[in-house]
């Protein structure tokens, strides 16, 4: 996991019930020994970890392009409001402005309660 702490970015796989994965590149922050990321509540990736908590991420830039070794991982959407604020903070301490910033705009759209929080194992 070093190549991903020190990573800006991470594509997450998550895979179709064809076995055919879709990458994404997300943010992502480290609280524990778990990854969090988040995203619209009916992104595509939500939906397919609904159907399977199969996934694999690798380091990324912030157009996909991978940069490190994949990793396969499991992972989970969460509800748990309190796993959800640890998350948030941890995200928050990594991006800073860029988080806050992001975080204003999708509260005025209210887009900020539709998020999805997905918790990685790796």
């Amino acid at each position: 996991m070093s190549a991903l702490r020190d990573a800006r970015y991470l594509s997450l796989a998550t895979f179709r019930k064809s076995g055919v994965a879709v990458e994404t590149p997300v943010w992502f922050a480290e609280s524990g020994d778990r990854l969090w990321v988040f995203s619209a509540g009916d992104a595509g990736k939500v939906k397919r970890l609904r159907n399977s908590s199969r996934s694999r991420v690798a380091p990324c830039d912030m157009r996909g392009g991978i940069l490190g070794e994949w990793t396969e991982s499991v992972a989970r959407l969460v509800d748990d409001p309190e796993a959800i604020r640890a998350a948030h903070a941890a995200m928050r301490a990594k991006y800073g402005w860029q988080m806050s910033l992001g975080d204003f705009f999708a509260t005025l759209s209210g887009r900020l309660q539709r998020r999805a929080w997905i918790e990685i194992e790796i």
